[in-house]
């Protein structure tokens, strides 16, 4: 298995393409590649439905999935807000790869089983394939996608990213195989001699101790251990620092365990999920995810500082694994407000990468919302670099 990663920022798309195909032709010197992944820069405007033509003139391949983004990830470098393509490329020995498009009318109902699923998608549950998704934020129902996709293919891995660079419906284009699409979602399905690790760094730092819901109305939070929800909260804001208390009344979160069967949860255990209101009557949180009574939940603030300490814990975490395979390649999908917008310096969570994984190839794009695991449940998240890490399932015959 042998993967490349190239950016280009020309301002002709064509000659963009041309440059990060040229690139990937150096490193991955096979025709044609099994696997090729392109994000677009918004900023191409009116040539960006030829983006898949131009690719495949450039750099034959078997398969393609990408999309428009806001900004785009590769090379060891990140370009955000500024004409750019980056280009990914795999050579995947032992991988069966099968392709799949779905509009929002064509995602089974709620209560539908495993089986409405794959017949959708096409693609059987066995063997479990892992997952690449790419999905328009304006006209997807992403949660209901990926609840169904964890419903009828349990064990397999999806990490991906909804599609940016535009600011109304029908302006993001969805990249698989030859088809563009302009709604739904796209996908591959990745089987036979592939594994992937996720790496879901959601940026916040829990504050205080983890308490039970012990009453919720949808996402309404009333009641933290028999206490108005809003009154737990003001008993906890004295025991802060300064730094902390100004985090809390700026950018305060709620992180729910979604794993009741662990003890002592550690940080990265917790979804996150912004409190977006309060309801003083009734002296209640409003919470942008459903609650359920008995919940262990814990509030987390977030910042740069607390962002960039979160991913080097994880990215450590894994590296320092004596039992983590060598990587092959890896994608990353991280929100638009992460980057040059959160740290103030170019290239941050590209450049702890390369600093815990070494010279793997590396390329993604900033996206409107992330896919990735808690857990071992699939969700959407905000504010968050997920990272999908490939390499052989198997080594030798």
């Amino acid at each position: 298995m042998n993967w490349a990663s190239a950016i280009a920022n020309q301002s002709r798309l064509a000659e963009a393409v041309a440059s990060a195909a040229a690139s990937i032709h150096s490193a991955l010197p096979v025709n044609p590649v099994d696997l090729a992944v392109l994000f677009v820069s918004g900023q191409y405007a009116a040539d960006l439905t030829e983006a898949p033509a131009l690719l495949r003139d450039e750099l034959p391949c078997i398969h393609l999935l990408g999309c428009t983004a806001g900004g785009v990830i590769g090379g060891a470098h990140e370009i955000e807000q500024r004409p750019a393509v980056s280009l990914v490329a795999a050579e995947l020995p032992g991988v069966s790869v099968s392709p799949f498009g779905l509009t929002d009318e064509r995602l089974p109902d709620d209560d539908a089983g495993p089986r409405a699923w794959t017949d959708a998608l096409g693609i059987p549950a066995t063997p479990q394939p892992h997952f690449l998704i790419l999905a328009d934020p304006f006209s997807c129902t992403v949660p209901r996608l990926l609840a169904g996709l964890d419903y009828a293919y349990p064990s397999g891995r999806k990490i991906g990213g909804l599609a940016s660079g535009a600011t109304r419906p029908g302006e993001n284009l969805l990249f698989v195989d030859h088809a563009v699409q302009r709604a739904g979602a796209v996908g591959l399905a990745l089987s036979g001699n592939i594994d992937i690790t996720t790496i879901v760094a959601q940026g916040c730092r829990p504050i205080g101790q983890p308490q039970h819901i012990t009453r919720c109305r949808g996402n309404l939070l009333l009641e933290l251990d028999g206490r108005p929800a809003l009154e737990a909260l003001k008993s906890l804001v004295p025991r802060l620092s300064a730094r902390d208390r100004k985090l809390a009344s700026q950018a305060l979160f709620l992180g729910l365990l979604t794993d009741e069967f662990v003890a002592s949860p550690r940080p990265g255990e917790f979804l996150i999920r912004n409190v977006v209101g309060l309801e003083t009557e009734s002296r209640a949180l409003v919470v942008g995810e459903l609650l359920r009574e008995g919940q262990t939940v814990q509030f987390h603030v977030r910042d740069a500082a607390t962002s960039a300490e979160d991913l080097e814990n994880l990215l450590r975490r894994y590296a320092e694994n004596p039992d983590a395979p060598t990587a092959a390649g890896a994608l990353l999908f991280s929100c638009l407000g992460r980057g040059l917008h959160l740290y103030g310096v170019p290239n941050h969570d590209t450049n702890r990468f390369r600093a815990h994984l070494g010279e793997v190839p590396l390329g993604g794009f900033f996206c409107n919302g992330e896919i990735g695991p808690v857990s071992g449940t699939t969700h959407l998240h905000g504010f968050t670099s997920a990272f999908g890490i490939f390499r052989p399932a198997h080594v030798g015959p």
